[in-house]
C-alpha cells in the first residue's frame, strides 16, 4: 500500500513539475491582455468624443485603422467636426423628373440618406438635387455621377464618372448643375466620394 502511494505522489509531483515547466505555454488560456491604445494624432478632448460615439463607428475606425492609419485619422476627424448643413431651394422654372435614387450605405460611417433626382428645368438646363440628404462628414467629399453601382466603400468607379463639385454640406438640401455634354444613359448611380482616399461614403442607384 506505501508503494502505491509513494508511485501516486510520484506522478502527482512530476505532474506539476510539466505543468509548471509548461506555464508560458498554457498560462495565456487564463491571462487577459488588456491594450487600450490611444486613436493616433487626435488630442484627448478627440479622444474622449471619439469613445462617446456609437460602438459601431468606433468599431468601423479602429477596423480602418489597421489597413490606413491616415484615412482613419483624417475620417475621425471630419466625423468629429461640426455638421455642415445646407438649404437650397429647389429651382423654381417647372423642372421634370429625370431620374432618381435613394441614399444607402455600406457601415456605420459610410453611409447616407435621403433622395438623389436629376431634374430637368424649362431652359434644358439638368440639375441633380439631393433632398433630405445626410451623411457622416468626410475628408474632401465630392459628389460623383459614376457608370458602375458600388456594393463597398473600396469598389473602384469607373473611368468616365463626372466630378460634379465638392458636397457642399454633409447635411440638407443642395443643387449641383450637370454640364450640358454629359449624357445621363451612361451613368447609374450618384455617389459622395472620398477622393484622397478612393472610397465611397454613400450611394444612390438612379432609376
Amino acid at each position: 500500500m506505501k508503494r502505491t502511494q509513494r508511485l501516486i505522489l510520484t506522478a502527482i509531483v512530476a505532474g506539476l513539475v510539466v505543468l509548471i515547466g509548461a506555464y508560458p505555454l498554457w498560462s495565456p488560456l487564463f491571462i487577459n491582455d488588456v491594450i487600450d491604445e490611444s486613436f493616433p494624432n487626435l488630442s484627448a478632448t478627440q479622444r474622449d468624443q471619439l469613445r462617446q460615439m456609437p460602438q459601431e463607428k468606433q468599431d468601423v475606425l479602429v477596423a480602418m485603422a489597421q489597413d490606413n492609419v491616415e484615412m482613419a485619422n483624417e475620417t475621425a476627424l471630419s466625423v468629429l467636426a461640426t455638421d455642415t448643413p445646407m438649404a437650397e431651394d429647389m429651382p423654381t422654372d417647372e423642372p421634370s423628373v429625370l431620374y432618381m435614387g435613394t441614399f444607402g450605405g455600406f457601415d456605420a460611417i459610410h453611409r447616407g440618406e435621403g433622395n438623389a433626382t436629376i431634374y430637368q428645368l424649362a431652359d434644358g438646363a439638368r440639375v441633380l438635387r439631393l433632398e433630405n440628404f445626410a451623411t457622416s462628414n468626410g475628408p474632401d467629399l465630392h459628389v460623383l455621377l459614376i457608370a458602375n453601382v458600388p456594393t463597398g466603400i473600396a469598389d473602384p468607379v469607373q473611368e468616365g464618372y463626372v466630378d460634379l463639385g465638392k458636397l457642399k454640406g454633409n447635411i440638407g438640401n443642395q443643387n449641383y448643375d450637370i454640364p450640358s455634354e454629359v449624357n445621363l444613359e451612361d451613368y447609374k448611380a450618384v455617389v459622395i466620394y472620398c477622393v484622397p482616399f478612393r472610397v465611397n461614403f454613400t450611394v444612390a442607384e438612379l432609376e
